[in-house]
């Protein structure tokens, strides 16, 4: 079984959804983002979501792309995010890591090289925005062959039978968008998660995580009643923008961010 699977699986067994946690790798700088990664991974944090820092990041708000301005203006590299990864390997063997990136970034490097590498790193799943399951063969092939679970988007306007083409080249987990548009904190849950939900899991058997706009404890709460996993991202962001200069009160702030809302996951 994958750590992926397994988190799913542990979740389950504990009448929970698994509670994901999305940051960039590198926001603000190196060091602080790996305490920063640490603390969500002690904090609640199931699955950790790594941002890999690009100059065009089309599906993140605002929120998600100064966290990548930021990094990238630190310095960081894809060496360094598999550098991070590697770090975080070594401190945490279960825990599974997800990259959230760009076509671009996987195919500059050699999209086989570029698998091969983030699964050496520790790397457990990659999910590439902006890679239509059509155009995706040989990161799903490079995928299979390194042991890298695959992880596609279906949106709210999804039709059912690319829903089931979606499903038949992703091998870890069904990211379920839950607005259109880009990612960001929002007042209020969207609407006709149960049914959207139902819908993926009519024509999959792999967990659906829903994601965008989820910022609040109650929030959390009313998606883990129907999906296997909950994607936090803005809301743990904003706990590094909020104290910059500060990595003490960054990672004291988004530890305990954390440890709220992944009490939410709960189904008891």
């Amino acid at each position: 079984m994958s750590r992926l699977a397994d988190a799913f699986a542990r979740a389950r067994a504990e009448n929970r959804a698994a509670f994901i946690g999305y940051v960039c790798a590198g926001d603000p700088e190196f060091e602080t983002s790996v305490d920063v990664c640490r603390t969500l991974l002690k904090s609640g944090v199931d699955i950790l979501e790594l941002g890999v820092p690009f100059s065009d990041p089309l599906a993140d708000g605002p929120t998600n792309q100064l966290a990548a301005q930021r990094a990238l203006e630190s310095g960081m590299t894809g060496t360094k995010v598999l550098e991070l990864v590697r770090r975080l390997r070594a401190e945490f063997p279960q825990a599974p890591f997800v990259f959230y990136t760009y076509y671009n970034l996987v195919f500059a490097n050699g999209v086989e090289p570029y698998v091969r590498a983030a699964a050496s790193a520790g790397l457990d799943g990659l999910l590439t925005l902006d890679l239509p399951p059509e155009e995706a063969g040989e990161v799903t092939a490079a995928c299979a062959k390194h042991r890298v679970d695959t992880v596609f988007i279906v949106a709210p306007t999804t039709p059912d039978a690319r829903i089931a083409r979606i499903a038949g080249v992703t091998t870890g987990f069904i990211y379920y968008v839950s607005r259109e548009g880009v990612t960001g904190v929002r007042g209020d849950s969207a609407a006709n998660i149960p049914e959207a939900v139902a819908r993926i899991r009519a024509r999959t058997r792999l967990p659906v995580a829903v994601g965008f706009g989820i910022s609040t404890r109650a929030q959390v709460r009313e998606v883990a009643r129907h999906a296997d996993g909950v994607v936090v991202g803005s809301a743990l962001v904003n706990c590094i923008r909020d104290h910059l200069g500060d990595p003490r009160k960054i990672v004291a702030r988004i530890g305990a961010v954390a440890l709220d809302l992944s009490a939410g996951a709960s189904r008891s």
